[in-house]
């Protein structure tokens, strides 16, 4: 069996990288040149843990290729798999289709024989369908199926869950296709993962409906953390309670400072025009996506308030740029709404990622750090908006002794507050009682630390 895979971004990419690991002959597609060149000198152009490794070993045992000619990968194609951008559309919030249909007129003149042609892009409902229609009138004498294959992947576990997925869905309504999706699959599936077949449609909205749920999840839960800290509770202590109810389950019941990424908040804003446009508006999945806008915004007033209600002239270090840890993938983050209200406001940030600052340095113009302890130089206060592992193994105390303030704004809840007393920080945690904040925003007016001697920053921060 041979796959054509057009697009080789994220999904793309890490889609073929594993139809090669488990033993299909892959060839991967994508009209951006210097990608593809990069690709062929084993480059990879993001971040993800493991896909190096799967690529460069695939690569090498000859099953997977890159290209930029799709008459060439299409020969002797069983399969076609459409893995291009569909990014929000501007003005309407609905997904931008250019990419898919641009895709399919390019593979139109190349069908030979019988070609599944199936969408792995998150496409809005009815898309398949289009596809179909677009390409009858193209190719009236093609023989080929249109299907619908979502896939459900997280950014910095994604070769974990292709490799063992909770579910393999497949929108078909052609015996022959569906025939090959499950040969396809069957290595996957001989390892208990259920292939479910339905209609198109109900796999095109499945995957919005994931999604919408799994980020009502998460501004449901930071709500929660919100009432915590008015009357005593402590938010992790509650999400563990609820979290070990079957039917609520843990995960995504982390606290934070609102989702982003490259999904959540273009599939949010897709669902919600899907359901206008088809007049059974979503009313709960649009607050989701107020409370999630306003919950960035709510973590500048935090900041502001420990800072005595005022970042101007104070220095900040951010660790963590990224929208979440384990990824490059600084898309709809929560700190490229927060840092410019910063900057905006007058506060000098500096700032350190594992991963993210090649993309980051690009949209933020702030000092950069090379280590993340740096960022605590001469820092008024320190935001903590990823939780990236190596955070957590910081020596709050040298921390500390760099810092000209001692405010740790905790917004991913990485540090245990009893660690950070001890090291002499103010923390302030998301989902702690108000008595809390009241009591460190009191102390860090009235005992303003003695300045430390100035040192010299530039061998640390990079403008």
């Amino acid at each position: 069996m041979k796959i054509c895979m057009i697009g080789a971004g994220y999904v793309g990419l890490v889609s073929a990288a594993c139809f090669s690991k488990i033993g299909w002959r892959v060839e991967c597609v994508d009209k951006d040149y210097g990608r593809v060149e990069r690709l062929k000198k084993g480059e990879i152009p993001i971040f993800e843990p493991g896909l190096n490794e799967i690529v460069g070993e695939t690569v090498a045992a000859g099953r997977m290729t890159f290209a930029t000619d799709i008459a060439k990968a299409m020969q002797g194609a069983d399969l076609v798999f459409l893995a291009v951008g569909t990014p929000m559309r501007r003005g309407d919030g609905h997904a931008d289709l250019r990419y898919i249909f641009s895709a399919v007129d390019e593979i139109a003149p190349h069908l030979e024989r019988f070609t599944v042609i199936t969408t792995k892009s998150t496409v809005p409902v009815g898309t398949s369908r289009r596809i179909e229609e677009r390409l009858r009138r193209l190719r009236p004498d093609a023989d080929f199926a249109v299907c619908s294959n979502p896939e459900f992947l997280r950014e910095g576990s994604a070769i974990q869950d292709f490799m063992h997925p909770d579910r393999i869905l497949i929108g078909c309504d052609d015996p022959r296709a569906e025939e090959i999706l499950r040969a396809l699959y069957a290595p996957l599936a001989s390892g208990n993962a259920p292939i479910l077949v339905s209609a198109r449609e109900s796999a095109e909205l499945a995957k919005y409906a994931a999604n919408a749920f799994l980020a009502t999840k998460i501004s449901f839960i930071n709500q929660i953390a919100d009432l915590c800290e008015h009357v005593g509770a402590d938010i992790q202590e509650v999400a563990d309670a609820i979290g070990r109810d079957k039917r609520i389950g843990a995960n995504f019941l982390q606290p934070g400072p609102g989702y982003g990424g490259s999904c959540f908040p273009k599939d949010v804003a897709a669902i919600i025009r899907t359901a206008r446009e088809n007049r059974a508006p979503l009313s709960l999945v649009e607050a989701v996506q107020h409370v999630n806008e306003e919950r960035k915004i709510e973590m500048t007033r935090r900041i502001r308030s420990a800072l005595g209600g005022s970042v101007a002239g104070k220095t900040i270090g951010v660790l963590g740029i990224t929208f979440k840890a384990n990824t490059d993938d600084i898309r709809e983050s929560p700190a490229l709404t927060i840092i410019p209200i910063l900057a905006g406001e007058g506060a000098t940030v500096r700032a350190y990622d594992p991963q993210g600052r090649s993309h980051a340095e690009k949209i933020l113009d702030i000092a950069w750090c090379d280590a993340a302890a740096d960022v605590a130089d001469l820092a008024d206060a320190i935001i903590v908006l990823t939780d990236w592992d190596e955070f957590r193994t910081l020596d709050l105390r040298d921390l500390r002794r760099r810092m000209t303030g001692r405010a740790l704004l905790d917004f991913r809840n990485v540090f245990r507050p009893i660690d950070a007393k001890a090291a002499g920080l103010a923390y302030i945690g998301i989902g702690r009682s108000a008595r809390q904040y009241t009591a460190i925003a009191r102390s860090i007016r009235t005992k303003h630390p003695t300045r430390p001697a100035r040192r010299d920053l530039q061998k640390t921060a990079v403008m």
